[in-house]
């Protein structure tokens, strides 16, 4: 049985200079395949949210959806580590909710880190996640539970107090216990001075290349909604066009009666020609 990565692994990896890898998955399958690979952390987001279920946000993910999702991504993995975001409402209430929550990511979504949405105001309950054993993951800038308050997804920490702020932030979190930290939408400069202030590794989104590491939604990498261009995005395939032209052939086979040809049936094809008769034994 291979060994998962943990938290002091990706540790070390900032120590070593090693760059951090992250991807999201919601499901076995890309689970499956992100397994093939060396990526260093699997991310099952809230923005599964946006992602699968096709809301505009993420505010209305539950707990159970995480904990599915979570669940069927683990079943894919066996070496990269599981981080699973804990969804509006289900930390900000209060200690104990956070605590509770966050417990029943590492127990029904077998979670090895949970990440929270926030800065000074959630490091009581970062500390009660982290005293009860649950590695946490903290996420500054653009945080996708506050975009009302935020006035959409804009690009945070531009102005001198904010920046400051940020920095503040993220030395809090440590403080806390966190064990990483998310930095999305920041300016890079920003970002490399925050990386440069902590001990935890950074991983950016949107936040330049210095960073400790890098986190991008897998289908967005892989081309899956060519609609959706952020500037932060680089895309690695264009697997929309080729599905939407797998599924087309698929639908002109089948009308031209080419798909199912005698090898994708059983047994010994009749073809007698003439209408009416049984035209092959399927069976």
């Amino acid at each position: 049985m291979k060994r998962r990565k943990t938290v002091l692994d990706l540790q070390r990896s900032k120590a070593d200079n090693q760059k951090i890898t992250m991807i999201t998955a919601y499901d076995y399958s890309m689970a499956r395949i992100i397994n093939k690979t060396d990526v260093d952390c699997v991310l099952v987001g809230d923005s599964l949210g946006m992602v699968v279920q096709g809301h505009t946000d993420t505010l209305s993910v539950t707990m159970e959806d995480m904990i599915y999702h979570a669940r069927c991504v683990n079943r894919g993995l066996d070496r990269a580590h599981l981080v699973v975001d804990m969804p509006f409402m289900s930390y900000q209430t209060s200690i104990e909710d956070a605590v509770r929550n966050a417990g029943r990511l590492v127990k029904e979504g077998f979670a090895q880190s949970v990440k929270l949405e926030g800065g000074e105001a959630i490091c009581k309950q970062v500390r009660a996640i982290v005293d009860a054993g649950i590695p946490v993951v903290g996420h500054l800038g653009l945080t996708p539970q506050a975009i009302h308050a935020l006035g959409g997804f804009k690009v945070q920490g531009k102005a001198p107090e904010a920046k400051k702020q940020m920095i503040e932030d993220a030395l809090q979190l440590q403080e806390a216990g966190a064990s990483m930290l998310v930095l999305e939408m920041v300016p890079a400069t920003l970002a490399a001075e925050t990386t440069a202030a902590l001990d935890i590794p950074t991983i950016g989104i949107g936040a330049g290349v210095h960073c400790d590491g890098q986190v991008l939604v897998c289908n967005d990498l892989l081309g899956l909604d060519l609609s959706f261009a952020p500037r932060f995005l680089k895309r690695f395939a264009e697997l929309e066009l080729q599905m939407v032209s797998a599924i087309q052939t698929y639908v002109s086979e089948v009308g031209d009666s080419i798909f199912p040809s005698d090898a994708h049936s059983f047994g010994q094809r009749i073809n007698t020609g003439k209408v009416g008769e049984t035209l092959g034994k399927l069976y």
